[in-house]
């Protein structure tokens, strides 16, 4: 079958996206497909640019491309889910998050004001007309119902190189690797540090925009002795440091989905989330597979804590997650069947 698969890039801005768009790339190559991949560049400001690149999607017609009849679009993102195919399935990763319930009405610009409507009305009027509509979380599929009035299957797919994570025996430190970004959180474990009452450590992996300002944080708050920003690591890195913590906190605010929660789970390591982390409420079953909480620097030390005075209680949950994500049968294998099927 000869499937073109469209998306976004956002130049020298690498994430979790990549993941998500070449894992389904490979795996449906490695099923025999003929594949094409389509990255139309985004641009998150001026907003005269997003404008464009919803008409310029919207005017791709990708049914016979140079005379070469082309059997499905597979489409991930906005506005990249706008082209035109007879038989088009589309896997919404995220909306165009400024518009919808990041949108805030005192900060906004005149120019996202006003392409706001314009952004709601494309994509309900694009996505109404596709074959099959699914979401790559709940999360995201409760939004495309609640501001689209659409209704969207969750089709859940693995972590890049899934098979490969593990689990040993631990140390006392929590893991925590994301970009440092705001909606990302990482201050709230920070500040948790503060309140911690056992010697466990916080290692929080990665890089970003908020570097400067986490680092100045640890240095306010007089934590420099409990909590290290690693910065960026090897995936070799990453799997071992998984694997030898006590547990993982991954407490964004209403993240899409969230790796993070699933590696966690294969490394069989308890996840602390937040009550308002959207995607990971989703495997994280309280007290069960790891604590979901409110926001609050004192409630997640807390648990921390337990978790370090109780560590064959964190061992069961981690074991309690890994089981958990088993029993869910995340896999490209399933993904693939569900965004062919007729």
């Amino acid at each position: 079958m000869k499937i073109i698969v469209t998306a976004n890039i956002v130049p020298f801005m690498p994430g979790g996206a990549d993941y998500h768009i070449n894992g389904l790339t490979e795996n449906l190559r490695a099923q025999g497909h003929q594949v094409e991949l389509l990255r139309f560049p985004f641009r998150f400001s001026p907003e005269k640019d997003i404008e464009r690149m919803m008409d310029m999607c919207e005017a791709t017609d990708l049914q016979t491309p140079n005379g070469v009849s082309v059997d499905r679009v597979i489409s991930l993102q906005f506005p990249a889910y706008g082209v035109q195919h007879d038989n088009h399935s589309v896997w919404v990763m995220h909306q165009h998050r400024a518009a919808y319930e990041l949108f805030n009405e005192q900060t906004a610009s005149e120019g996202l004001k006003t392409l706001r409507p314009q952004i709601k009305d494309f994509d309900s009027r694009v996505l109404a007309n596709v074959e099959r509509l699914f979401a790559n979380s709940q999360c995201v599929a409760d939004r495309l119902q609640r501001y689209n009035g659409l209704t969207a299957e969750p089709l859940y797919h693995p972590p890049h190189k899934a098979e490969q994570f593990y689990c040993t025996e631990a140390e006392p430190y929590i893991f925590y690797p994301s970009r440092l970004e705001g909606l990302k959180r990482q201050d709230l474990l920070i500040r948790a540090a503060a309140h911690l009452k056992t010697p466990v450590k916080i290692l929080i992996g990665g890089d970003g925009g908020q570097a400067r300002t986490y680092q100045q944080l640890i240095q306010d708050l007089d934590v420099a002795d409990s909590v290290r920003l690693i910065g960026r690591f090897s995936e070799a890195e990453k799997l071992a440091l998984y694997a030898k913590s006590l547990a993982v906190f991954f407490g964004p605010f209403d993240e899409d989905y969230g790796y993070i929660t699933l590696e966690a789970m294969l490394s069989s390591k308890a996840v602390i989330t937040c009550t308002d982390s959207g995607g990971p409420l989703e495997f994280v079953s309280d007290s069960e597979t790891g604590f979901v909480v409110e926001p609050s620097p004192e409630i997640i030390a807390e648990k921390i804590d337990y978790l370090y005075t109780h560590q064959r209680q964190a061992r069961e949950m981690g074991q309690a997650g890994k089981e958990r994500y088993q029993q869910q049968g995340i896999s490209w294998e399933h993904v693939i069947e569900q965004l062919l099927a007729e």
